[in-house]
Protein backbone atom coordinates (compact mmCIF):
# COMPACT_ATOMS: atom_id res chain seq x y z
CA UNK A 1 0.00 0.00 0.00
CA UNK A 2 1.46 3.28 -0.90
CA UNK A 3 1.13 6.30 1.47
CA UNK A 4 0.19 9.18 0.23
CA UNK A 5 -0.30 12.72 1.81
CA UNK A 6 -1.94 15.07 -0.97
CA UNK A 7 -1.02 18.88 -0.45
CA UNK A 8 -3.23 21.83 -2.10
CA UNK A 9 -4.33 24.92 -1.08
CA UNK A 10 -7.76 24.78 -2.98
CA UNK A 11 -10.13 22.24 -0.87
CA UNK A 12 -12.42 21.14 -3.36
CA UNK A 13 -9.26 20.50 -6.00
CA UNK A 14 -7.92 18.70 -2.79
CA UNK A 15 -10.85 16.64 -2.21
CA UNK A 16 -10.85 15.74 -5.72
CA UNK A 17 -7.68 14.32 -5.83
CA UNK A 18 -7.92 12.44 -2.67
CA UNK A 19 -11.62 11.01 -4.50
CA UNK A 20 -9.31 10.03 -7.26
CA UNK A 21 -6.75 8.35 -5.50
CA UNK A 22 -8.68 6.54 -3.18
CA UNK A 23 -10.20 4.80 -6.35
CA UNK A 24 -6.73 3.23 -6.59
CA UNK A 25 -6.33 -0.07 -4.70
CA UNK A 26 -2.74 0.34 -3.96
CA UNK A 27 -3.35 3.86 -2.28
CA UNK A 28 -3.97 5.40 0.70
CA UNK A 29 -4.06 8.98 1.33
CA UNK A 30 -2.98 9.02 4.69
CA UNK A 31 -3.43 12.92 5.32
CA UNK A 32 -4.43 16.43 3.52
CA UNK A 33 -2.89 19.63 3.76
CA UNK A 34 -3.18 23.13 2.57
CA UNK A 35 0.37 24.70 2.87
CA UNK A 36 3.86 23.95 3.11
CA UNK A 37 3.65 24.26 6.79
CA UNK A 38 0.67 21.68 7.04
CA UNK A 39 2.23 19.57 5.00
CA UNK A 40 5.60 19.39 6.41
CA UNK A 41 3.45 18.95 9.91
CA UNK A 42 1.58 16.15 8.12
CA UNK A 43 5.10 14.08 7.04
CA UNK A 44 6.34 14.26 10.34
CA UNK A 45 2.98 13.06 11.74
CA UNK A 46 1.68 10.35 9.16
CA UNK A 47 5.15 9.41 7.35
CA UNK A 48 3.57 9.40 3.70
CA UNK A 49 5.46 7.57 0.80
CA UNK A 50 4.52 10.13 -1.67
CA UNK A 51 3.90 13.64 -1.35
CA UNK A 52 1.63 14.88 -3.93
CA UNK A 53 2.57 18.37 -3.84
CA UNK A 54 0.85 21.66 -5.53
CA UNK A 55 3.73 24.76 -5.64
CA UNK A 56 1.77 27.66 -5.64
CA UNK A 57 0.40 28.10 -1.99
CA UNK A 58 -0.55 30.66 0.88
CA UNK A 59 2.22 30.69 3.64
CA UNK A 60 5.17 28.06 2.47
CA UNK A 61 4.88 27.42 -1.16
CA UNK A 62 5.97 24.41 -3.11
CA UNK A 63 9.62 24.26 -3.64
CA UNK A 64 10.19 25.62 -0.34
CA UNK A 65 7.95 22.47 1.64
CA UNK A 66 9.85 20.41 -1.16
CA UNK A 67 13.46 21.30 -0.21
CA UNK A 68 12.45 20.77 3.53
CA UNK A 69 10.86 17.43 3.32
CA UNK A 70 13.86 15.59 1.06
CA UNK A 71 16.46 17.38 3.50
CA UNK A 72 14.38 15.90 6.72
CA UNK A 73 16.22 12.66 6.52
CA UNK A 74 17.34 9.20 4.93
CA UNK A 75 13.61 8.10 5.40
CA UNK A 76 11.89 11.48 4.08
CA UNK A 77 9.37 10.94 1.34
CA UNK A 78 9.65 10.95 -1.96
CA UNK A 79 7.71 14.05 -3.51
CA UNK A 80 5.59 14.51 -6.62
CA UNK A 81 4.63 18.43 -7.42
CA UNK A 82 0.96 17.85 -9.63
CA UNK A 83 0.33 21.66 -10.44
CA UNK A 84 -0.86 24.09 -13.54
CA UNK A 85 2.06 26.00 -13.37
CA UNK A 86 4.61 24.77 -16.16
CA UNK A 87 7.10 27.82 -16.53
CA UNK A 88 11.14 26.84 -17.04
CA UNK A 89 12.01 28.96 -13.62
CA UNK A 90 9.30 26.85 -11.78
CA UNK A 91 10.09 23.47 -12.91
CA UNK A 92 13.81 24.03 -12.36
CA UNK A 93 13.44 25.45 -8.73
CA UNK A 94 11.02 22.02 -7.94
CA UNK A 95 13.90 19.42 -9.16
CA UNK A 96 16.66 21.57 -7.99
CA UNK A 97 14.65 21.21 -4.29
CA UNK A 98 14.69 17.95 -4.72
CA UNK A 99 11.10 16.61 -6.17
CA UNK A 100 11.49 13.29 -7.65
CA UNK A 101 8.84 14.55 -10.82
CA UNK A 102 6.49 17.10 -12.19
CA UNK A 103 3.19 16.47 -13.62
CA UNK A 104 0.64 18.98 -14.60
CA UNK A 105 -2.79 18.92 -13.15
CA UNK A 106 -4.27 18.50 -16.46
CA UNK A 107 -3.00 14.87 -17.13
CA UNK A 108 -5.48 12.02 -17.13
CA UNK A 109 -6.26 10.10 -13.62
CA UNK A 110 -4.22 7.48 -15.27
CA UNK A 111 -1.16 8.99 -15.63
CA UNK A 112 -1.64 11.11 -12.00
CA UNK A 113 -2.04 7.00 -10.41
CA UNK A 114 0.92 5.75 -12.59
CA UNK A 115 3.01 8.89 -11.57
CA UNK A 116 2.11 7.88 -7.91
CA UNK A 117 3.18 4.38 -8.29
CA UNK A 118 6.48 5.45 -10.62
CA UNK A 119 7.94 8.23 -8.00
CA UNK A 120 6.99 5.44 -4.75
CA UNK A 121 9.46 2.63 -7.03
CA UNK A 122 12.19 5.43 -6.81
CA UNK A 123 11.78 6.66 -10.41
CA UNK A 124 11.06 10.29 -11.70
CA UNK A 125 8.62 11.11 -13.56
CA UNK A 126 8.13 14.46 -16.30
CA UNK A 127 4.92 15.10 -17.93
CA UNK A 128 6.06 15.24 -21.51
CA UNK A 129 5.89 19.10 -22.09
CA UNK A 130 8.00 19.33 -18.68
CA UNK A 131 10.12 16.69 -20.60
CA UNK A 132 10.61 18.68 -23.95
CA UNK A 133 11.00 22.06 -21.99
CA UNK A 134 13.95 21.02 -19.80
CA UNK A 135 15.76 19.33 -23.28
CA UNK A 136 14.94 22.70 -25.00
CA UNK A 137 16.71 24.93 -21.90
CA UNK A 138 19.26 21.98 -21.68
CA UNK A 139 20.31 22.08 -25.37
CA UNK A 140 20.19 26.21 -25.53
CA UNK A 141 22.55 25.82 -22.43
CA UNK A 142 24.78 23.84 -24.40
CA UNK A 143 24.76 26.07 -27.04
CA UNK A 144 25.62 28.85 -25.63
CA UNK A 145 29.01 27.14 -24.63
CA UNK A 146 31.58 27.83 -21.87
CA UNK A 147 31.91 31.81 -22.50
CA UNK A 148 28.20 31.41 -21.75
CA UNK A 149 27.63 33.73 -25.07
CA UNK A 150 24.92 32.70 -27.03
CA UNK A 151 26.04 32.00 -30.42
CA UNK A 152 26.72 34.00 -33.32
CA UNK A 153 23.99 33.69 -36.08
CA UNK A 154 26.96 34.40 -38.58
CA UNK A 155 30.13 35.79 -39.36
CA UNK A 156 30.74 39.14 -38.88
CA UNK A 157 31.97 41.40 -41.68
CA UNK A 158 35.53 41.02 -40.54
CA UNK A 159 35.26 37.67 -40.20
Amino acid sequence: MIRVLVVDDHPIVRSGIVGLLDTELDFTVVAEAASGEEALEAVAQFAPEVVLMDLRMPGMGGVAATREIVRAGQVAPRVLVFTTYEDDDQILAAIEAGASGYLLKAAPAEELAAGVRAVAAGQTVLAPSIAAQLVARAAGSLREGAAGKPPQAGLTPRE
